[in-house]
Protein backbone atom coordinates (compact mmCIF):
# COMPACT_ATOMS: atom_id res chain seq x y z
CA UNK A 1 0.00 0.00 0.00
CA UNK A 2 1.37 3.69 -0.75
CA UNK A 3 0.17 6.20 1.55
CA UNK A 4 -0.45 9.82 1.05
CA UNK A 5 -1.03 12.96 3.37
CA UNK A 6 -2.44 16.34 1.91
CA UNK A 7 -2.06 18.82 4.66
CA UNK A 8 -4.09 21.87 3.80
CA UNK A 9 -4.55 24.72 5.90
CA UNK A 10 -8.23 24.14 6.68
CA UNK A 11 -7.98 20.23 6.51
CA UNK A 12 -5.69 17.12 6.65
CA UNK A 13 -6.86 14.62 4.03
CA UNK A 14 -4.95 10.59 4.08
CA UNK A 15 -5.57 8.20 1.38
CA UNK A 16 -3.95 4.35 0.64
CA UNK A 17 -3.95 3.27 -2.86
CA UNK A 18 -2.55 0.35 -4.61
CA UNK A 19 0.58 0.06 -6.80
CA UNK A 20 -1.28 1.33 -9.85
CA UNK A 21 -2.75 4.98 -7.25
CA UNK A 22 -5.97 3.29 -7.35
CA UNK A 23 -7.43 5.11 -4.10
CA UNK A 24 -8.43 2.39 -1.43
CA UNK A 25 -9.28 3.83 1.22
CA UNK A 26 -9.56 7.72 2.43
CA UNK A 27 -10.58 10.37 5.59
CA UNK A 28 -10.24 13.89 5.95
CA UNK A 29 -10.41 15.84 9.30
CA UNK A 30 -9.77 19.54 10.20
CA UNK A 31 -6.27 20.51 10.50
CA UNK A 32 -6.64 21.56 14.55
CA UNK A 33 -3.06 21.51 16.84
CA UNK A 34 -0.13 18.88 15.52
CA UNK A 35 -0.64 16.51 18.32
CA UNK A 36 -4.18 16.46 17.34
CA UNK A 37 -4.11 15.96 13.90
CA UNK A 38 -1.32 13.78 14.14
CA UNK A 39 -2.58 11.52 16.01
CA UNK A 40 -5.92 11.19 13.70
CA UNK A 41 -3.24 10.62 10.94
CA UNK A 42 -1.67 7.76 12.88
CA UNK A 43 -4.86 6.28 13.74
CA UNK A 44 -5.65 6.21 10.13
CA UNK A 45 -2.26 4.42 8.64
CA UNK A 46 -2.21 2.36 11.28
CA UNK A 47 -4.40 0.19 9.92
CA UNK A 48 -2.30 -0.35 6.62
CA UNK A 49 0.71 -1.72 5.40
CA UNK A 50 2.71 0.71 4.21
CA UNK A 51 5.48 0.99 1.65
CA UNK A 52 5.44 4.49 1.12
CA UNK A 53 4.06 8.12 2.50
CA UNK A 54 3.88 11.16 0.44
CA UNK A 55 3.30 14.46 1.88
CA UNK A 56 1.94 17.44 0.36
CA UNK A 57 1.87 20.01 3.54
CA UNK A 58 1.05 24.15 3.73
CA UNK A 59 3.85 26.01 4.33
CA UNK A 60 6.63 26.94 4.38
CA UNK A 61 8.49 23.88 4.93
CA UNK A 62 12.11 22.92 5.12
CA UNK A 63 12.14 20.93 1.79
CA UNK A 64 16.30 20.56 1.59
CA UNK A 65 17.31 17.46 2.13
CA UNK A 66 20.99 18.79 4.12
CA UNK A 67 19.18 20.66 6.27
CA UNK A 68 18.61 20.24 10.01
CA UNK A 69 15.22 21.20 9.31
CA UNK A 70 14.33 19.08 6.68
CA UNK A 71 10.75 17.93 7.19
CA UNK A 72 9.96 20.66 9.39
CA UNK A 73 6.77 23.30 8.93
CA UNK A 74 8.58 26.85 9.18
CA UNK A 75 7.61 29.97 9.98
CA UNK A 76 4.21 29.73 8.80
CA UNK A 77 1.15 31.98 9.59
CA UNK A 78 -0.74 28.71 10.91
CA UNK A 79 -1.30 29.34 14.48
CA UNK A 80 0.70 26.10 16.66
CA UNK A 81 2.25 24.38 13.59
CA UNK A 82 5.55 26.76 13.19
CA UNK A 83 8.67 24.70 13.44
CA UNK A 84 7.13 21.77 13.49
CA UNK A 85 9.06 18.28 12.62
CA UNK A 86 6.23 16.66 10.79
CA UNK A 87 8.66 14.19 8.33
CA UNK A 88 10.07 13.37 12.08
CA UNK A 89 6.98 12.51 13.52
CA UNK A 90 5.99 10.45 10.97
CA UNK A 91 8.91 8.49 10.78
CA UNK A 92 8.68 7.57 14.48
CA UNK A 93 6.12 5.35 13.67
CA UNK A 94 7.13 4.23 10.16
CA UNK A 95 10.31 3.41 9.07
CA UNK A 96 9.67 3.64 5.63
CA UNK A 97 10.70 6.12 2.29
CA UNK A 98 8.52 9.33 3.31
CA UNK A 99 8.55 11.88 0.22
CA UNK A 100 8.13 15.97 1.60
CA UNK A 101 6.77 18.49 -0.56
CA UNK A 102 4.38 21.55 0.06
CA UNK A 103 0.36 21.10 -0.86
CA UNK A 104 0.61 23.22 -3.93
CA UNK A 105 3.73 21.51 -5.55
CA UNK A 106 1.90 18.22 -4.82
CA UNK A 107 -1.23 19.63 -6.02
CA UNK A 108 0.47 21.16 -9.61
CA UNK A 109 2.27 17.38 -10.07
CA UNK A 110 -1.23 16.12 -9.37
CA UNK A 111 -2.70 18.54 -12.32
CA UNK A 112 0.46 17.65 -14.39
CA UNK A 113 0.60 14.05 -14.63
CA UNK A 114 -3.69 13.22 -13.78
CA UNK A 115 -5.15 16.24 -14.50
CA UNK A 116 -5.67 19.72 -16.30
CA UNK A 117 -2.14 19.89 -17.45
CA UNK A 118 -1.57 16.23 -18.76
CA UNK A 119 -0.67 17.30 -22.45
CA UNK A 120 1.42 19.87 -21.21
CA UNK A 121 5.10 20.68 -20.67
CA UNK A 122 4.78 22.98 -17.82
CA UNK A 123 1.43 24.19 -15.57
CA UNK A 124 1.04 26.52 -12.66
CA UNK A 125 -0.79 25.34 -10.00
CA UNK A 126 -2.82 27.91 -7.86
CA UNK A 127 -4.51 27.36 -4.51
CA UNK A 128 -6.64 30.23 -3.26
CA UNK A 129 -8.16 28.95 0.24
CA UNK A 130 -7.47 29.76 4.15
CA UNK A 131 -4.09 30.82 2.51
CA UNK A 132 -2.83 31.06 -1.16
CA UNK A 133 0.17 29.07 -2.23
CA UNK A 134 1.59 28.33 -5.82
CA UNK A 135 3.38 25.03 -7.44
CA UNK A 136 5.26 25.36 -10.74
CA UNK A 137 5.70 22.10 -12.31
CA UNK A 138 8.38 22.02 -15.73
CA UNK A 139 8.75 18.60 -17.85
CA UNK A 140 7.42 16.73 -14.49
CA UNK A 141 9.93 18.38 -12.41
CA UNK A 142 8.88 20.55 -9.62
CA UNK A 143 10.43 23.75 -9.33
CA UNK A 144 12.41 24.73 -6.13
CA UNK A 145 15.27 26.75 -5.41
CA UNK A 146 17.14 27.85 -2.76
CA UNK A 147 13.32 26.51 -1.00
CA UNK A 148 9.91 26.10 -2.82
CA UNK A 149 8.43 28.89 -4.06
CA UNK A 150 5.82 31.00 -1.89
CA UNK A 151 3.93 32.52 -4.43
CA UNK A 152 0.63 33.14 -2.71
CA UNK A 153 3.12 36.33 -0.65
CA UNK A 154 4.10 38.53 -3.72
CA UNK A 155 2.77 42.38 -3.51
CA UNK A 156 0.22 43.28 -5.77
CA UNK A 157 -1.47 46.62 -5.85
CA UNK A 158 -4.01 47.90 -3.65
CA UNK A 159 -7.26 47.79 -5.54
CA UNK A 160 -8.82 51.51 -5.89
CA UNK A 161 -12.11 50.25 -4.05
CA UNK A 162 -10.60 48.03 -1.36
CA UNK A 163 -10.21 49.48 1.91
CA UNK A 164 -9.31 46.82 3.73
CA UNK A 165 -5.47 46.78 5.40
CA UNK A 166 -4.68 42.78 4.94
CA UNK A 167 -5.04 39.49 7.00
CA UNK A 168 -1.11 38.37 6.55
CA UNK A 169 0.42 38.39 9.72
CA UNK A 170 3.90 38.92 7.93
CA UNK A 171 3.13 41.20 5.07
CA UNK A 172 -0.56 42.83 5.78
CA UNK A 173 -1.18 43.50 1.71
CA UNK A 174 0.45 40.64 -0.24
CA UNK A 175 -1.79 38.86 -2.19
CA UNK A 176 -2.73 36.22 0.70
CA UNK A 177 -3.65 38.90 3.03
CA UNK A 178 -5.91 40.37 0.18
CA UNK A 179 -7.65 37.91 -1.46
CA UNK A 180 -7.46 34.42 0.55
CA UNK A 181 -10.15 33.37 2.71
CA UNK A 182 -9.13 34.10 5.41
CA UNK A 183 -9.12 37.64 4.57
CA UNK A 184 -12.14 37.33 2.72
CA UNK A 185 -13.53 36.27 6.33
CA UNK A 186 -11.81 38.90 8.37
CA UNK A 187 -13.71 41.31 5.69
CA UNK A 188 -17.08 40.08 5.69
CA UNK A 189 -17.00 37.84 8.91
CA UNK A 190 -18.04 35.12 6.59
CA UNK A 191 -17.05 33.00 4.17
CA UNK A 192 -16.60 33.64 0.64
CA UNK A 193 -19.33 30.54 -0.24
CA UNK A 194 -21.91 33.31 1.99
CA UNK A 195 -21.73 36.49 -0.35
CA UNK A 196 -23.88 36.48 -3.27
CA UNK A 197 -22.44 35.99 -7.00
CA UNK A 198 -23.45 39.64 -7.47
CA UNK A 199 -21.58 40.86 -4.84
CA UNK A 200 -19.29 43.62 -5.80
CA UNK A 201 -16.54 42.33 -4.11
CA UNK A 202 -15.59 39.48 -6.16
CA UNK A 203 -14.40 42.08 -8.81
CA UNK A 204 -12.13 42.83 -6.31
CA UNK A 205 -10.77 39.67 -5.46
CA UNK A 206 -10.79 38.56 -9.53
CA UNK A 207 -8.44 41.76 -9.55
CA UNK A 208 -5.78 41.06 -7.00
CA UNK A 209 -6.03 36.78 -8.71
CA UNK A 210 -5.34 38.10 -12.41
CA UNK A 211 -2.41 40.16 -10.74
CA UNK A 212 -1.17 37.54 -9.65
CA UNK A 213 -1.19 35.60 -12.76
CA UNK A 214 -0.07 38.21 -14.89
CA UNK A 215 3.04 37.78 -12.52
CA UNK A 216 3.29 34.41 -13.23
CA UNK A 217 2.98 34.75 -17.11
CA UNK A 218 5.64 37.36 -16.90
CA UNK A 219 7.98 35.63 -15.31
CA UNK A 220 7.73 31.67 -15.48
CA UNK A 221 5.94 31.31 -18.83
CA UNK A 222 3.47 28.46 -17.89
CA UNK A 223 1.45 26.64 -20.77
CA UNK A 224 -1.33 26.42 -18.30
CA UNK A 225 -2.43 27.90 -14.72
CA UNK A 226 -5.02 26.10 -12.95
CA UNK A 227 -6.56 27.53 -10.26
CA UNK A 228 -8.16 25.49 -7.16
CA UNK A 229 -9.23 26.00 -3.64
CA UNK A 230 -11.98 27.10 -1.90
CA UNK A 231 -12.21 30.68 -2.75
CA UNK A 232 -12.02 29.32 -6.51
CA UNK A 233 -15.31 26.67 -6.11
CA UNK A 234 -16.59 30.55 -6.96
CA UNK A 235 -16.99 29.51 -11.05
CA UNK A 236 -17.82 32.88 -11.72
CA UNK A 237 -14.76 34.36 -11.01
CA UNK A 238 -12.72 32.74 -13.97
CA UNK A 239 -14.80 34.99 -16.51
CA UNK A 240 -14.10 37.67 -14.58
CA UNK A 241 -10.37 36.83 -13.99
CA UNK A 242 -9.56 36.13 -17.25
CA UNK A 243 -10.81 39.48 -18.83
CA UNK A 244 -8.83 41.60 -15.63
CA UNK A 245 -5.93 39.43 -16.92
CA UNK A 246 -6.42 40.07 -20.40
CA UNK A 247 -6.97 43.59 -19.70
CA UNK A 248 -3.74 44.04 -17.15
CA UNK A 249 -1.49 42.16 -19.72
CA UNK A 250 -2.40 44.62 -22.40
CA UNK A 251 -1.16 42.19 -25.04
CA UNK A 252 2.50 43.04 -23.89
CA UNK A 253 3.58 38.58 -24.34
CA UNK A 254 1.73 36.08 -26.26
CA UNK A 255 -0.54 33.22 -24.41
CA UNK A 256 -2.86 30.38 -25.20
CA UNK A 257 -6.26 31.15 -25.27
CA UNK A 258 -7.25 32.13 -22.09
CA UNK A 259 -10.27 29.84 -21.74
CA UNK A 260 -7.66 26.75 -21.74
CA UNK A 261 -4.94 28.69 -20.25
CA UNK A 262 -6.44 29.85 -17.09
CA UNK A 263 -8.97 27.06 -15.88
CA UNK A 264 -9.74 24.65 -13.10
CA UNK A 265 -8.54 21.42 -11.64
CA UNK A 266 -9.35 18.35 -13.99
CA UNK A 267 -8.93 16.33 -10.73
CA UNK A 268 -11.48 18.80 -9.12
CA UNK A 269 -10.77 18.38 -5.15
CA UNK A 270 -8.58 15.42 -5.50
CA UNK A 271 -5.46 17.15 -6.85
CA UNK A 272 -3.46 17.35 -3.75
CA UNK A 273 -3.54 14.04 -2.46
CA UNK A 274 -3.29 11.97 -5.59
CA UNK A 275 -0.33 14.61 -6.31
CA UNK A 276 0.96 13.25 -3.39
CA UNK A 277 0.58 9.36 -4.36
CA UNK A 278 2.17 9.92 -7.56
CA UNK A 279 5.01 12.01 -5.79
CA UNK A 280 5.80 8.59 -3.71
CA UNK A 281 6.78 6.87 -6.86
CA UNK A 282 8.39 9.24 -9.77
CA UNK A 283 10.14 11.12 -6.74
CA UNK A 284 12.43 7.80 -4.91
CA UNK A 285 15.86 9.95 -5.51
CA UNK A 286 14.31 11.94 -2.99
CA UNK A 287 14.39 9.91 -0.23
CA UNK A 288 16.19 11.26 2.51
CA UNK A 289 17.35 8.10 5.41
CA UNK A 290 17.31 9.55 8.93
Amino acid sequence: MLGAIEAGGTKFVCAVADEDFNIIDRVSFPTTIPSEACSNVLQFFDQYDLKSIGIGSFGPIEVDINSLKYGFVTDTPKKYWSNFNFVGTMKKRYDIPIFWTTDVNAAAYGEKIRGAAIDSKSCLYLTAGTGIGGGMIINDQILEGFSHPEMGHILVRKHENDPFVGACPFHKDCLEGMASGKAIEERFNKKGNELSESDSFWEIEANYIAQALMTYTLTLRPEKMILGGGVMAQDHLFHSIRSQFEKLLSGYVSTPDLTSYIVSPGLKGDAGIVGALLFVFVQKDRFLSF
